[in-house]
């Protein structure tokens, strides 16, 4: 599947980071990445192409991009607490990302890790590892694609 924006998952993570410390909300690396997962999720759904390219893979935890757990994964549990500043990742992006934040960004990481357990594109890609086994089966972006563009109203 094509990516057609010239933007990484590390971009969208710094603008959920950076917004989490404009607004008081707390984000761990769990909650990060569920955010960084519906963003790429939703995009797909509704633009048909990759938000970025990196995917992610099936973890015991949920989706997770294995890059991003490694790099802030020194906090734990604990909130990421960092003074990143986004880079301009245009007005299209910021928007589509504003409105992914105030969908998820209420939610705590583990009601996020909840919901995308309930979810056939994470399902799926588990098939075959236990419920607490380690996987790092690849989560399709054309499942993702599906699944959440099946969600999109076309009333």
């Amino acid at each position: 599947m094509e990516t057609k924006n010239t933007i990484g998952y590390n971009d969208v993570a710094n603008f959920f980071l950076s917004l989490g410390n404009e607004t008081g909300e707390v984000i761990t690396n769990l909650k990060l990445q569920k955010l960084v997962y519906y963003a790429q999720a939703w995009y797909l759904a509704n633009f048909k192409v990759s938000l970025f390219e990196e995917d992610f893979q099936a973890w015991v935890h949920g989706p997770v991009i294995p890059e991003l757990y490694h790099e802030y994964k020194n906090f734990g549990y604990s909130p990421i607490l960092t003074d990143i500043k986004p880079k301009n990742i245009g007005a299209t992006i910021n928007s589509f990302l504003t409105e992914v934040a105030k969908i998820y960004m209420p939610y705590g990481a583990f009601e996020l890790e909840a919901m995308t357990h309930k979810e056939k594109p994470w399902q799926d890609a588990r098939v075959g590892c236990e419920p607490d086994e380690n996987c790092s089966n690849i989560i399709p972006k054309d499942s993702m694609r599906e699944f959440y563009g099946s969600k999109i109203s076309t009333d």
